[in-house]
């Protein structure tokens, strides 16, 4: 096991056991003639969204799972998304979603027997334990799958699609956690330069003209982002981070605040790597 995977455990994030694809995995309580069917939508719904790409250290990696565990309560949906390059199978992808029951109302307990009713309240208090063997494990997958070998990084068409996921969610609040050095490296453009080995200065403008040219914005739905890892190389997930020129990640900042309120949503943290507020 490796030191991350032990803080998982720590965390109550992931469970120790196999773990395959997860989609919509959490079955309803309310699947049941006696207790009704559930009312109203998710309150919030929390998209995780990994670049394979960026290779986290373990404390970042435990900083993703810290800022997921709260949002693994009655009421709220989860969805843990992997992307980096289109051109070499690393398409973005769904790994596990799930959706957690909003407890039953007062008034309307009291029009269920006692049996169901404890068979309710049984399966409720199971849900959250479910969702975080679910949900720790397709972290677990996909840190595994990250690597610093793929050659190009199409982080701007991955959040233009992980853009309708959230657009589609009925939940009142929608937010995006996106673990990404944010560095695009496509056809479209590059946000490297030195061959890879460090972040170059983009002009904002300029780059925000390439996404509309290629009709590269998305439509969050309103959501809420918050971004762990930006600026991050390669090498960095193996060793000390490197200096950071302010300037240049200022500019980079500024572009994706652009860009992803041209999107529809808002950004609330840039972190560099690390947030300094939890996700709320």
């Amino acid at each position: 096991m490796t030191k991350w995977s032990a803080l998982f455990l720590a965390a109550g994030l992931f469970s120790g056991s196999a773990w395959g694809g997860a989609i919509d995995a959490i079955p309803t309580c309310y699947d049941n003639k006696m207790v009704g069917s559930p009312t109203g939508v998710l309150d919030t719904e929390l998209f995780v969204a990994i670049d394979q790409t960026t290779l986290l250290d373990g404390g970042l990696k435990q900083s993703v799972a810290d800022n997921l565990k709260p949002f693994l309560a009655p009421g709220n949906g989860f969805q843990v998304v992997t992307f980096s390059a289109y051109t070499q199978g690393h398409y973005t992808e769904v790994l596990a979603s799930g959706k957690l029951d909003a407890p039953m109302e007062a008034n309307r307990r009291n029009d269920v027997s006692k049996t169901a009713l404890a068979k309710f309240d049984q399966c409720m208090g199971r849900q959250p334990q479910l969702a975080a063997q679910i949900a720790g494990g397709a972290l677990r997958a996909a840190f595994d799958g990250t690597s610093g070998e793929i050659a190009k990084s199409d982080v701007l068409a991955s959040l233009k699609a992980i853009a309708d996921l959230s657009r589609k969610s009925k939940a009142r609040n929608k937010i995006v956690l996106l673990v990404s050095d944010m560095l695009e490296n496509s056809s479209v453009s590059s946000f490297y330069a030195d061959r890879g080995h460090s972040v170059r200065k983009i002009d904002p403008a300029k780059e925000m003209q390439l996404v509309e040219q290629n009709q590269l914005l998305g439509d969050f739905g309103g959501a809420r982002v918050y971004v762990i890892g930006a600026g991050l190389l390669s090498e960095d997930g193996k060793k000390s981070k490197s200096y950071r020129d302010p300037k240049t990640m200022q500019a980079l900042a500024t572009f994706w605040k652009t860009y992803l309120e041209k999107s529809g949503a808002q950004l609330v943290e840039f972190g560099q790597p690390a947030l300094l507020s939890p996700v709320r």
